[in-house]
């Protein structure tokens, strides 16, 4: 049996998505519900990926199938296409399985050619069929045959001024048809070729550009942002035209069946009469409000809430939704699921469970780990922004703060954002060529377009703020720069722009960090995520202001507090001096430096620890860097002391301490006298942290607090190395409990950060009672590579698919499951093998990134930790795991 390429709406249904994308599947869902939906047909993503894998060649038998679609659409419609007198039109639109900017644009209108154009101003009027032929041959040599769109819009523009209008619907017949003998003149410059009149040769050559648009560089550049996968394909929709540019009784729109910036119950959209769709979706013409209709089209408003209402019902999700009406008759384009900010997902999605439409476990599986992290995201301080200049005022496309650098054009913004540069991306209207440079950019601003242009929703998609319609500004590539009234901004001034008021600033204004006890819909969320996970969520803090944060965000334990951060800032001279006592070996001084100066400052700090996480477990890691980076650094004192000796002056103490961090100096200090060697020879140094902890621990546990301590010994390669400190550092917390009377819990564990340790697990567990992964140290160790130099001159090219492309994925963002993985998967196995209940987590910067954590859920971690801003994203990404477990996301 012939393979089956092509399938008509009414074969069509939701299910199909894989086979017929997204827009053809949710077009058959309507047909069969019996939504009005123009009659047409889908060819399939499999057809786009075999045209793609033949070198670009229709797979056999698709063509005559498109071609017998066409008679049976024929059929339906009462009109041939191809016939001169009574033309069928269509239009041609792409649909993925997954939404996506950067696809290619829709071409309506396809059928027309010189002659059917008369005969269609004959039947409708001069004005509707050549703005309608002028609509084809425009869109047509902008997307198929890549001709560039701001040509077209010259002549356009000509026009309007010609005839002193300044709307399209304004134009005349006669306007319109020098228009397009004007764009046909352009195509013929720009490519050589001429407008095709042979309608199905216009098919033809669409068709082909739907395809060719998946291997397109907005396409990928999006999918490597997003994480899409380049094998799916895309499907091409044809459908019969409807037309909304007849007369005043007739128009096209986009509707949201909720706000999809602030996610409230409302019909949200954009509608424009006398207009087709892409005068909305370009943002060409400023439309007006959906909710206009209820006062200007009564009717048609009515019928759009009871469509609105349906859809919704049936899919169980905020729906998107294209219409064209055609003399006060509703038809229905498209539908499908949303593109929405992150804090309108999350609250539609706790509306949902409240109205009984969605469970919470399907709540929590619709919001993403990186909404999580942009509710979080920094705002415009707002004494600052009072005080601020305003710039302009324009649509608040998509909330959020921006601040960068302006740039007209997509690929200096994207090469200026590589170089290091935040980018303020400004540009008339924006289309799919521009998809690469708003992904660099960190906002966008536009001189057209609504909240439903393509700027609005690929900015809300992609979580970038966006302004768009910005009408009064006035953009001159020539000069590079674009004006509001006398105000001039300049390629490389800096701007500000708050998305979710739709203002504009001169300079920048400084963010601060949003409140988040304030958002109760995320926090509903999230303890339903905390009803869901198995993986517990701790915190990396190292002060008690860190420990209370990551509290309040929800984490259930510190699993790494970092020592040697205590001696950080105006500590680190009191530091110099034990470390410079020891090196010149003086004992005494060196002891009384850790007991009567250190030893207290780290005490104090234990306490407040304690204190913040009353109840939870604490892990602090003895110190593990290398001495001499408390240390004045050996290139600077090099210098000092050359200088020095130029000018014929000494300085005996300057030498003294360039002789003593000369001895301390290492080749490689990451593989040398660092973490539990550190400790193994200067044990006084690991004695005075753990009688500081302890200390803390039993003075908070005699005040009510419930104290967990858990003190970790750092990279450790050999059982030896745990026995040969371990037990040093338990007598000392014994003595300690003695001392104040009072015993409390307490573990004493190792980090997991060198392939040794995991390697011999087992032996390590007769000694540690809990591992903790250092995925850094251990990333390192593992690819045999320094992060700093790697990253810096190679690595990111490495883990780019449009570079090197030898690594999946930057092993420092997320962990390398494959090697690094394997190493993980042994120690945990091994390590309860001797132990059954070792604890085992992991603190580096893996545990807060999802993939990480759906990994460690999977080879049985009890926890992983994060920095406290990462810890709402750790409990969602943990439930996440949960649920594709179940098979439930």
């Amino acid at each position: 049996m012939a393979k089956k390429w092509v399938y008509t709406f009414e074969e069509g249904q939701a299910s199909m998505r894989n086979l017929l994308g997204g827009k053809g599947a949710n077009l058959g869902e309507m047909t069969s519900i019996g939504l009005p939906v123009p009659p047409g047909f889908t060819v399939t993503t499999e057809a786009c990926l075999a045209y793609l894998d033949f070198g670009e060649t229709f797979a056999e038998g698709m063509w005559d199938q498109v071609v017998d679609g066409m008679k049976d659409l024929s059929k339906k419609m009462g009109r041939e296409f191809g016939d001169n007198s009574d033309p069928l039109l269509v239009s041609v639109r792409s649909g993925a399985r997954i939404s996506m900017p950067g696809m290619m644009d829709t071409i309506l209108n396809l059928g027309l050619n010189d002659e059917s154009v008369e005969s269609l101003a004959a039947k409708a009027g001069d004005r509707f069929a050549w703005d309608s032929y002028r609509r084809l041959v425009q869109m047509f040599g902008k997307v198929v045959l890549n001709v560039e769109g701001l040509k077209f819009e010259h002549f356009i523009e000509q026009i309007r001024e010609k005839e002193g209008v300044k709307s399209d619907p304004e134009v005349s017949a006669e306007g319109w048809k020098t228009v397009v003998q004007q764009f046909k003149d352009l195509i013929k410059k720009e490519t050589g070729t001429e407008f095709p009149q042979d309608p199905w040769v216009q098919l033809e050559y669409a068709v082909a550009a739907v395809f060719k648009s998946w291997n397109g560089a907005p396409a990928i550049n999006y999918r490597n942002a997003t994480g899409i996968p380049h094998d799916l394909g895309t499907a091409v929709n044809v459908m019969a035209m409807v037309f909304g540019n007849v007369g005043d009784d007739c128009g096209t729109g986009v509707a949201f069946t909720r706000n999809p910036a602030t996610g409230e119950i409302e019909l949200f959209g954009e509608y424009l009469f006398n207009a087709q769709g892409e005068d909305v979706v370009s943002g060409a013409r400023t439309p007006l409000k959906v909710a206009d209709l209820e006062e200007r089209a009564p009717e048609i408003h009515e019928r759009m809430m009871e469509v609105s209402s349906l859809l919704e019902k049936h899919y169980r999700e905020m729906q998107d939704m294209e219409f064209t009406v055609e003399h006060g008759k509703l038809w229905m384009l498209q539908t499908r699921n949303g593109k929405r900010t992150a804090a309108a997902a999350v609250k539609i999605a706790v509306d949902m469970v409240a109205e009984g439409l969605i469970s919470k476990e399907e709540a929590v599986g619709r919001i993403e780990a990186g909404q999580i992290d942009m509710l979080l995201h920094p705002r415009f301080d707002a004494k600052a922004m009072a005080d601020a200049e305003v710039l302009t005022q324009g649509l608040n496309a998509s909330p959020g703060a921006a601040v960068g650098v302006v740039y007209l054009d997509a690929d200096t913004a994207q090469a200026k954002a590589q170089a290091g540069e935040a980018v303020i991306l400004v540009r008339p209207e924006t289309t799919p060529d521009d998809v690469h440079g708003m992904l660099a950019a960190k906002g966008v601003l536009t001189q057209r377009g609504g909240a439903t242009s393509h700027a609005a929703v690929v900015a809300r998609q992609l979580g970038k703020p966006c302004v768009a319609g910005c009408e009064d500004i006035s953009i001159d590539f020539a000069a590079g720069q674009f004006s509001v009234g006398d105000v001039v901004v300049k390629v490389g001034d800096v701007i500000s722009l708050d998305g979710g008021t739709g203002r504009v600033f001169l300079g920048e204004i400084p963010t601060v960090a949003p409140s988040f006890d304030d958002q109760p819909d995320l926090q509903r969320i999230l303890s339903w995520a905390d009803d869901i996970r198995r993986l517990q969520v701790w915190a990396n803090a190292d002060d008690p202001e860190q420990a209370t944060r990551a509290r309040r965000y929800g984490a259930q334990g510190i699993g790494l507090c970092r020592t040697e951060h205590m001696f950080l800032g105006d500590r680190t001279e009191k530091f110099q001096e034990a470390i410079l006592a020891h090196q010149s070996g003086d004992a005494d001084e060196f002891e009384r430096v850790l007991k009567e100066i250190l030893l207290p400052l780290q005490r104090d700090d234990f306490h407040g620890i304690f204190k913040s996480m009353d109840g939870l477990p604490v892990i602090i890691r003895l110190l593990d860097p290398p001495l001499h980076e408390f240390l004045p650094s050996l290139e600077e004192l090099i210098a000092e002391v050359a200088t020095l000796k130029a000018t014929g002056k000494s300085d005996a103490a300057k030498e003294h301490l360039l002789a003593m961090v000369e001895d301390m100096h290492e080749f490689n200090p990451m593989l040398g006298l660092r973490g539990c060697r550190l400790g193994i020879t200067m044990p006084s140094l690991n004695k005075m942290q753990v009688r500081a902890i302890f200390e803390a621990a039993c003075d908070a546990a005699k005040e009510g607090v419930t104290v967990k301590p858990e003190v970790m010994i750092p990279l450790t390669s050999h059982v030896n190395e745990m026995n040969k400190i371990q037990p040093l550092l338990v007598e000392v917390a014994k003595q300690v409990m003695q001392e104040k009377g009072i015993e409390i819990e307490y573990k004493f564990g190792t980090m997991i950060e060198i392939p040794r340790a995991a390697l011999t697990a087992g032996e390590m567990a007769e000694v540690a009672e809990f591992f903790s992964f250092g995925t850094n140290d251990l990333t390192q160790m593992t690819f045999g590579l320094s992060r700093d130099d790697a990253e810096r001159k190679f690595l990111l090219r490495y883990a780019d698919p449009d570079d090197l492309n030898i690594l999946p994925v930057n092993p420092f963002q997320a962990i390398d499951q494959v090697g690094v993985g394997r190493l993980m998967e042994i120690a945990v196995t091994e390590g309860r093998a001797t132990r059954p209940d070792l604890e085992v987590g992991i603190c580096g910067e893996h545990g807060g990134e999802p993939s990480s954590i759906d990994f460690c859920h999977r080879i049985g971690l009890n926890y992983v930790s994060c920095s406290p801003y990462r810890v709402p994203i750790a409990r969602l990404a943990a439930a996440h795991a949960v649920l594709k477990e179940q098979g439930k996301k």
